[in-house]
């Protein structure tokens, strides 16, 4: 029988890349690792490494090769996303990749709350307009980034209100996309809602994160005023900023609080709660 091209996969150097990269190989799935940087690309078997960029057309379409499954991680946040983004769906369309699947993001709409959701919106039409066929995981905010919201003072400020949001770590993401990448054709044309197990609020990841770290953490409901003002001490550009503050109200909107069973039917396990994740990782840490 005639061996499938490779899969081509974005971001193995990163978290999400990098775990969906680790998986494909336990299951012996041949793969291309397209990478910035080489010298950060993870050595597995049955895998080549290739040099490219999201704007670099030679160099994706290189990398890309004769690969017909294309795992498509979203580029870094940036004013130029979605420039990049377009360049890449091209230069793929070029090198004949046949099948797209694409990290998006719950709720991408052109009305979306998020900001950067809208990039996602925007990229998930552009690769349908490419012709070229078609998988969007679109995974909520990452359980992984819990603790980063918490500042000096032990407190998690933001406009969400008593919003809920159904975070997911990104391991969960990763088994999601592999499961996926291993049986391409059966997920043609479909979107996944890749969610975690329950819907919190940020009061209760404030609780959850005081009760497992033994320190005291806590939430404080801002205004949207108030959220603007306590970023301009950062002099991020206004996208940038403006991401941040909607990362909040889009909790506060209720649009993240689905819980989708999309993660357990595709891996036939259910996805970690915040508590879990919590405690694996404070399992890990090194005892003083």
């Amino acid at each position: 029988m005639r061996a499938l091209p490779a899969i081509a996969v974005t971001g193995s150097s990163g978290a999400v890349g990098g775990y969906v990269a680790a998986n494909l190989a336990r299951r012996g799935i041949p793969q291309r690792l397209l990478v910035r940087n080489p010298a950060r690309a993870p050595q597995l078997p049955n895998s080549s490494i290739h040099r490219f960029s999201y704007s670099h057309r030679e160099a994706a379409i290189a990398g890309i090769g004769e690969a017909a499954v294309l795992f498509m991680v979203s580029a870094s946040e940036s004013a130029e996303r979605l420039d990049e983004h377009r360049a890449f769906v091209d230069a793929a369309a070029s090198a004949g990749v046949k099948h797209v699947v694409y990290t998006s993001f719950a709720a991408a709409a052109a009305d979306a709350t998020f900001t950067l959701a809208r990039d996602h919106h925007i990229t998930e039409e552009y690769i349908k307009e490419s012709g070229m066929g078609w998988t969007f995981l679109r995974d909520g905010f990452y359980i992984d980034f819990m603790e980063a919201l918490v500042g000096q003072d032990g407190v998690i400020r933001g406009p969400a209100g008593d919003g809920r949001a159904a975070f997911v770590a990104r391991a969960d993401v990763s088994r999601a996309a592999a499961a996926v990448l291993a049986e391409p054709g059966r997920h043609v044309g479909r979107t996944y809602d890749l969610t975690g197990p329950a819907a919190l609020t940020l009061t209760e990841v404030a609780e959850t994160l005081s009760r497992i770290r033994g320190e005291k953490v806590s939430y404080h409901p801002e205004t949207i005023e108030e959220a603007y003002r306590s970023r301009a001490a950062f002099n991020a550009p206004q996208w940038q900023v403006d991401a941040w503050v909607t990362t909040y109200t889009a909790i506060g909107s209720g649009v993240m609080s689905r819980v989708s069973p999309d993660i357990e039917k595709l891996t036939g396990l259910a996805p970690i709660s915040l508590e879990t994740y919590l405690r694996e990782m404070e399992s890990e840490r090194p005892s003083e």
